[in-house]
């Protein structure tokens, strides 16, 4: 009878009354199933999903790469002890094959969690224990998390005021801004951010302003932390979004895309830089599910699938498409690169306007949460030619009613 009752309660309904709300105006789309680039909804809508789960399905929806590593690892066993106790073969091949792409002088060495947001926490605790400094600099505008110390390195009052007091030592500096390199001193810590910044907009960093950040990092001995849980994994026009700057992190922090649609961070650096975290104390960081089996085997065939089929290259062929397919005077100022991009609206009503008109078209986008006047356009990676024109036009249509 008690079965019977929630069955004649909306879905909906449910949502509200028994998940907890992040915002008062939910999207409440419904969606029954997902298949490539499109979302299909319990009453045959259709929704070209050009978000990607904010930045996470890069590979789009079904990909079967992923479902067949998924399963055959579920077979095998899912979780059997915290992270860092026993030898689980989807851990170590991931770190493996992840370790040949990346640039550190000594041995790559990989910590698994299970979030962006807890990444950026042990990053932190890493950066701490590893200079023996307590300062740590980030961007105005930088957003690396909902955790209590990820969001001690944001400046916005806005989502902070309430949560006070946060961390301590915290400094912000302006983008692009070389004056502000002068902050980082011997006190530093570390100096974290995201190589194009992404709830500011997606903004990218200068290339003389990085290559000098990174100097003045070296110089002062402060670690500098990429934050490429956005821009990482081909969404840029490169794997990471580093590799265009010609520049080298010192702690590398991935999520999203990374986890190829299922739950899984890290933070990575060198061998020797990371092994403070195993002595005075001992787990001076641990994690229960960080490295999960089933979301490394996820992984593991994601990252084969991008790197395979060099898929960053297609990031350049979609920002080059919707640049050139987004013709209404309303949509052409546009920031960003690769397959992350802003439109630049008037105000933050009528971005609010143009999301919610073309949702109910058929195109799901969204806004940022440091520039509500701009949409974000952050699509999978395997969007092609005919959708993106598909995009387009409904796009262009909206905005023709509404400007």
């Amino acid at each position: 009878m008690r079965g019977f009752f929630f069955d004649m309660i909306s879905q909906k309904t449910l949502f509200l009354n028994l998940l907890a709300q992040t915002t008062q105006a939910p999207l409440l789309l419904e969606i029954e199933r997902a298949d490539g680039v499109v979302l299909y909804g319990t009453h045959g809508e259709q929704y070209l999903d050009l978000i990607s789960g904010i930045s996470v399905s890069s590979l789009g929806h079904g990909n079967k790469a992923v479902i067949n590593a998924i399963e055959e690892q579920a077979h095998k066993y899912l979780h059997l002890m915290v992270y860092g106790e026993l030898v689980l073969t989807p851990q170590v091949k991931l770190a493996e094959v992840l370790s040949q792409f990346l640039p550190f002088k000594d041995q790559t060495s990989v910590f698994f969690t299970n979030s962006g947001s807890e990444a950026i926490e042990g990053a932190m605790k890493l950066a701490k224990r590893a200079t023996g400094r307590a300062e740590i600099i980030a961007l105005k505008n930088a957003y690396h998390g909902s955790t209590h110390g990820a969001i001690s390195l944001s400046a916005d009052p806005y989502y902070t005021d309430f949560y006070r007091p946060l961390l301590p030592q915290m400094r912000q500096i302006k983008q692009n801004s070389i004056e502000d390199l002068d902050y980082i001193t011997t006190d530093t810590a570390a100096v974290f951010v995201e190589t194009i910044m992404g709830e500011a907009g997606y903004l990218p960093s200068n290339q003389e302003w990085l290559k000098e950040l990174r100097n003045r990092c070296t110089q002062s001995g402060a670690l500098l932390v990429l934050d490429e849980v956005q821009c990482g994994m081909g969404r840029s026009g490169t794997l990471f979004a580093f590799e265009q700057y010609e520049i080298q992190p010192d702690i590398l922090v991935l999520a999203k895309a990374f986890g190829a649609g299922m739950p899984l961070g890290a933070f990575i650096s060198n061998k020797e830089t990371m092994s403070v975290l195993s002595t005075n104390p001992i787990l001076g960081h641990i994690s229960t599910f960080g490295g999960h089996p089933v979301s490394c085997a996820a992984a593991l065939a994601g990252f084969v699938e991008i790197t395979e089929r060099k898929l960053w290259q297609n990031a350049k062929e979609i920002e080059r498409e919707f640049r050139s397919g987004l013709m209404h005077p309303a949509l052409q100022q546009i920031t960003g690169r690769g397959a992350m991009l802003g439109i630049e609206l008037p105000t933050q009503v009528k971005c609010l306007e143009f999301v919610q008109h073309s949702i109910e078209s058929g195109v799901l986008i969204d806004w940022f949460l440091y520039a509500p006047h701009k949409v974000r356009l952050s699509p999978p990676l395997v969007i092609n030619s005919s959708e993106i024109r598909q995009a387009c036009e409904i796009m262009n249509n909206v905005a023709e009613k509404i400007f």
